[in-house]
Parts: C-alpha cells; sequence; structure tokens
C-alpha cells in the first residue's frame, strides 16, 4: 500500500453537486483540499435533468450562491433559458429555475475546481476508510493508494453498489456508463454506519428532428432574465448598480446565452389514453411493479408508471420537452422517467402527443443504490459513529443537485473548521431552507428520495429567495466564503432598502404616508406616485416585499423568538433517558437512538409527543438545580 506524499485538511470524495460545492467550501477557507473522483470528465455532471432550482429547489440555490457558493453563478453563465416560477402567489413561493447547456455546466465546473487555490483534483476509485478508534483519518482506493487527511467528506450519488435496471436488464453502474463503487459501502458499515437501499430514475432522450413542436405548447424563458446570482455585477463587468436603473447588456458577456443569441424554449405536452393502456398492459414487465427493484422511488417524482397507476383518474399528465444544450439535439422528456424494458419504451414515447414518430437516443432506466440513514448524522453534517467523517448529498437519502449542492458546501465548511479546530457552522431552520433541510434529515431521518419544498418551512415568509443575501451573506463572510466587495454590497443593499422604507414613511400624500398608499394590493412600487426613479429593480422589490407583507412578516418574527426558546435548549450529549421511567418505552428507545441535541429537534423526531418534550424539560429543569446531567 502506497500512501501519497501529502497530507490534506480535507479529501472529498465525489465530484458531483455535494462534492464540488464541499471542495470549493473547504479550499476558499484556507484548507488543503483533495477532490477524489472516478472520473475527471464527470465532475459536477447532470445526471438526470439539465435544469437548476424551480420550487424551493431555487430557494436553496440562492442561498449557496449567498453563503459564497458556486451553483448560483455557474447556472447564470451555463443557462440557456431562466424563468421565475410561481409569481402569481406571493414571494415567499416565487421560485427561479434555469435550463442549463448540461455540457457547458459541467466543463466550467471542472474549470473551476481545476484552478481554485488549496485544491487538488485527483482521479481514482475510493474502496475504504481508513479509521483507528472510531476516528478517520483517510481512504485508500483501488489502486492501493492511501490518502490521508484530518477530515474527510463522502458525496457518492448514486454510485455505492449502484444498479441500474431497464426490464429484466441489470447492469452494475452509478449511472449510465459509469462503473458502480462496490468496495466502499462494506468500509461503511464496518465503521458504524447503517445503510439502506433507495431507487431514483430517469426518462428518455429523444432526438431534436423527430419531434413535432408545433403540435406542443412553446415554453419561452422571462425577459428580464431572473438570474440566480446576487453578484450579477461581476458577471456583467461593469460597477455596482444598487443605486440606480441603469441599463446594463442582456445577458454576461461569458455566458452561453451572450455566445449562441439568447435563450431557447422549451415545449409542453401530454400524454394520451394510448399512453395508459400501453403501461397498464406492461406493467408486469417493470421491476418496480415486479418486485425485482427492492430500494424506495421518489415520492414525489414518480415514474410515468407509478403515476398511471396512482392516478388513474386523470386523463392526461403533462409532459415536458426540454433541450439539453447547444450543441446537441438530444431533449429530455421532463416527468417520463421509467425502467420499463426498451422494446416498451420505443413505442410508449409514440403515445405522447408531438412525438409519434420520436426516436430514443438514450433509453430511461432505474438506478438502485446505497444510502446512509441521516438521523446517524449531526447538525454538521459528520457522523455520530465515528469522528472527523462527513456525509453530504444523495448518500443522506435526498433527490436532486440542489440538495445536494446545500449539504454539499455545509459538510465541506464545517470538515474545514474541524480540520482548523473551529466550532461547526449550524443553519437553524429559521435562518435559512439549508437549516430546514439538514434538520429534517438529521431529526425525521427518510426512507425515500427527500425532496425539498416551501411547506416544510414553518417561517417561509422569512425564507424567500429574494432575500438569501441580506439573510446569510455576513455568515458566509464571516467563515471566510465571501469577499469583501461582497458582503460591502449586501451591506450597501440593505442600508439602501431601510432609506427607502423610512423616506415612504415620512412622505405624505394627501391624509396618508407613501408606505400605506404602498401597502394597497393594487399598487406597486412602480405605479407609486413620489417612487424613487432611481433605485434599481432589486432594492424597489424589496421594498415594496416588506412594505406590502410587513404584518405578516412582523407576526413570523414573533413566533421565531418563540421557537428560538426551544430550539436553543440543549440537551447534553449523556442525557439518560431510561431516567425517566414516566416517558413511553417508544419515545425513550427512539431519543436514546437518535440523540437530539435540542429541544427543538427532539420535538421533530417522528412519534415524540408534547408530553414526552414536557417530561425532558423537567428533568433538566431537576439536573440543572442538583447541577447533574440526568
Amino acid at each position: 500500500m502506497f500512501s501519497y506524499p501529502k497530507e490534506y485538511d480535507v479529501i472529498v470524495v465525489g465530484a458531483g453537486h455535494a462534492g464540488v460545492e464541499a471542495a470549493l467550501a473547504a479550499a476558499r477557507m484556507g484548507c488543503a483540499t483533495l477532490l477524489l473522483t472516478t472520473n475527471l470528465d464527470t465532475i459536477g455532471q447532470m445526471s438526470c435533468n439539465p435544469a437548476i432550482g424551480g420550487l424551493a429547489k431555487g430557494h436553496l440555490v440562492r442561498e449557496i450562491d449567498a453563503l459564497g457558493g458556486e451553483m448560483g453563478i455557474n447556472t447564470d453563465l451555463t443557462g440557456i433559458q431562466f424563468r421565475m416560477l410561481n409569481t402569481k402567489k406571493g414571494p415567499s413561493v416565487w421560485a427561479p429555475r434555469a435550463q442549463s447547456d448540461k455540457k457547458a455546466y459541467q466543463f466550467r465546473l471542472k474549470w473551476v475546481c481545476e484552478r481554485q487555490i488549496n485544491l487538488d483534483i485527483k482521479q481514482g476509485l475510493t474502496t475504504g476508510i481508513l479509521c483507528r478508534d472510531q476516528v478517520v483519518y483517510g481512504v485508500e482506493t483501488a489502486l492501493e493508494v492511501r490518502f490521508l487527511a484530518k477530515t474527510v467528506v463522502i458525496t457518492t450519488g448514486t454510485f455505492l453498489r449502484g444498479l441500474m435496471h431497464i426490464g429484466s436488464n441489470q447492469q452494475s453502474g452509478g449511472r449510465a456508463g459509469e462503473a458502480a463503487a462496490t468496495g466502499l459501502s462494506g468500509s461503511l458499515a464496518a465503521i458504524g454506519l447503517e445503510l439502506g437501499r433507495l431507487k431514483t430514475g430517469t426518462p428518455p432522450r429523444l432526438v431534436r428532428n423527430s419531434i413535432d413542436f408545433d403540435r406542443m405548447e412553446r415554453q419561452p424563458g422571462d425577459t428580464p432574465v431572473p438570474y440566480f446570482s446576487y453578484w450579477k455585477e461581476e458577471l456583467f463587468h461593469v460597477e455596482q448598480s444598487l443605486e440606480s436603473s441603469t441599463l446594463i447588456p442582456s445577458f454576461p458577456p461569458d455566458s452561453v446565452l451572450a455566445r449562441y443569441g439568447g435563450q431557447r424554449d422549451c415545449h409542453i405536452t401530454y400524454t394520451t389514453d394510448k399512453t395508459a393502456e400501453m403501461i397498464r398492459c406492461n406493467l408486469h414487465k417493470s421491476p418496480m411493479y415486479s418486485g425485482v427493484i427492492e430500494g424506495v422511488g421518489p415520492r414525489y417524482c414518480p415514474s410515468i408508471e407509478d403515476k398511471i397507476v396512482r392516478f388513474s383518474d386523470k386523463e392526461r399528465h403533462q409532459i415536458f420537452l426540454e433541450p439539453e444544450g447547444i450543441h446537441t439535439d438530444e431533449f429530455y422528456v421532463n416527468g417520463f422517467s421509467t425502467c420499463l424494458p426498451f422494446e416498451v419504451q420505443v413505442e410508449l414515447v409514440r403515445t405522447i402527443v408531438g412525438c409519434e414518430r420520436a426516436e430514443i437516443l438514450r433509453p430511461a432506466y432505474a438506478v438502485e443504490y446505497d444510502f446512509a440513514n441521516p438521523t446517524q448524522l449531526g447538525h454538521s453534517l459528520e457522523t455520530k459513529c465515528c469522528h472527523n467523517l462527513f456525509l453530504a448529498g444523495q448518500i443522506n437519502g435526498t433527490s436532486g443537485y440542489e440538495e445536494a449542492a446545500a449539504q454539499g458546501i455545509i459538510a465541506g465548511i464545517n470538515a474545514a473548521r474541524l480540520a482548523q479546530e473551529r466550532s461547526p457552522f449550524i443553519l437553524r431552520r429559521d435562518q435559512a431552507y439549508i437549516g430546514v433541510l439538514i434538520d429534517d434529515l438529521i431529526s425525521k431521518g427518510t426512507s425515500e428520495p427527500y425532496r425539498m419544498f416551501t411547506s416544510r418551512a414553518e417561517f417561509r415568509l422569512l425564507l424567500r429567495q429574494d432575500n438569501a443575501d441580506l439573510r446569510l451573506s455576513e455568515l458566509g463572510a464571516e467563515i471566510g466564503l465571501l469577499a469583501n466587495r461582497r458582503i460591502e454590497r449586501t451591506r450597501k443593499k440593505q442600508r439602501l432598502i431601510q432609506q427607502e422604507i423610512a423616506r415612504l414613511d415620512s412622505i405624505r400624500l394627501g391624509t396618508l404616508p407613501l408606505s400605506q398608499w404602498l401597502k394597497r394590493p393594487e399598487v406597486s412600487y412602480a405605479q407609486l406616485e413620489g417612487k424613487d426613479a432611481t433605485l434599481s429593480a432589486e432594492i424597489a422589490e424589496q421594498v415594496e416585499i416588506m412594505i406590502k407583507y410587513a404584518g405578516y412578516i412582523e407576526r413570523q418574527q414573533d413566533e421565531v423568538r418563540r421557537f428560538r426558546t426551544l430550539e436553543d435548549k440543549q440537551i447534553p450529549s449523556s442525557f439518560d433517558y431510561a431516567s425517566i421511567p414516566s416517558m413511553r418505552t417508544e419515545s425513550r428507545q427512539k431519543l436514546a437512538r437518535y440523540r437530539p441535541e435540542t429541544i427543538g429537534q427532539a420535538s421533530r423526531i417522528s412519534g415524540i409527543s408534547p408530553s414526552d418534550i414536557s417530561l425532558i424539560l423537567v428533568h433538566l429543569k431537576r439536573a440543572g438545580s442538583t447541577g447533574e446531567v440526568s
């Protein structure tokens, strides 16, 4: 066994969306970091949908951007269509979404990683974790090379014992054309992690010239483009524009949009009666329904078989045809994932309106993979069973690039902080969707791929996609991820918002202050008499939201203060739940297994009742008065 001569602060295993954010975060915080991947050519690959953002997912991307992550900027520079979803509803559920050029997205992420100071990238298949006395100190690869480090982050996606299914055909692999990681699961289990099995799937890809787009509904992008990143001036190479409505170019000079003539359309179409009939006739050939697949699939991104079975009353199902990039004729059939045999898929896609002559370039398939129950992690994403080991992404039971990247940046930050002997960085549920995501995972666990929704957040009016920089950028600067010019921009933005709100409060139109006029639902800032026409759209939007929703925002802020009372109440790690005989046995067993860190976290464990929480509080109070822990 050869030990690599350079020792690292942080090793990240896997270079998908979680791994890239973890590695970049650690390196940018000054840690000597190694990113290990089985294939250097697939760093940041979009294995499924060539899109970023969407409902709640867009919030996560903007939070990653506000902290100093890469996903938002990379999307803005490689996207081919941008839309803001849900704009007919309240601002808490507005959500940016972008269609990406999948290869441009992937290649730019590789380019960013290659040029990042403190970051080494190496190709190699990780086969084992080096652990002594429950303390991790490195990894080993299939070439019998040992890489040593103070901390290790595992972000293996769907590759742990990955098994792909197309009808009765099975192939080992984490995604089409790439081998599975077969040895690492055993190593993780050997150090004490409990592993389970999940399943996900991807739809077929069709060739452009076989699709009749005239029979579909055109879905163009939005104008002006709703970019993800808060640092737009850097993308456009212009000075800060917060104080003016100065026109800037339509697209960033270095972007795919600028180089190739603007946004591309997606198209909406539908399944037919023939689709449902063919699926019902071939359901026995699906490995999901024949019992071959053991892993649990995503509830909120069901296969077309699941849709037909679970929603049999629906006459048709909506399908989106989405381009995979500028330099390819491949189209992604969003909403049509399946693992039926290829010969069935060939005829099945031709039952979709406008796809009667469609040709499949890549077949749909399902993939099963190992995951670790996330209740085995703390809020920092470090494992409870083994010190110095962090997990992030689909290995924790989540679905989606955005959920993975959100965990990745937190795991990378905390691996770096542990290597630097600093305290963990934790986001609360009232601070960020990232906090909600991680708290849900470690408190409740998951038996199916977890997807983020705005409904999972108790304080979603405070956690809007438009204010992630105001919520999180100061924290990004404190941990060393955000450059001074970016935090200064955020502070300036905050000042301008406050100044304009104060101005509208002080100027009267008739008998009412301008702010009271703006509260009216039919009056926008743009229509307001006495508005400041020099303000940028970004500032004007914030002012309007803060004034129109002031009462609701204040109410949620009061709720947060009450929430924090319980959330901040710590439970000692040595707390003995067995010493509370009046608590139900089931509750004692769950609490002892999950070891919640706070009263708030304990209250969110499935099956834990308010009376259980009251008993813990009474016991903590007694212990505090006697100076005992349990």
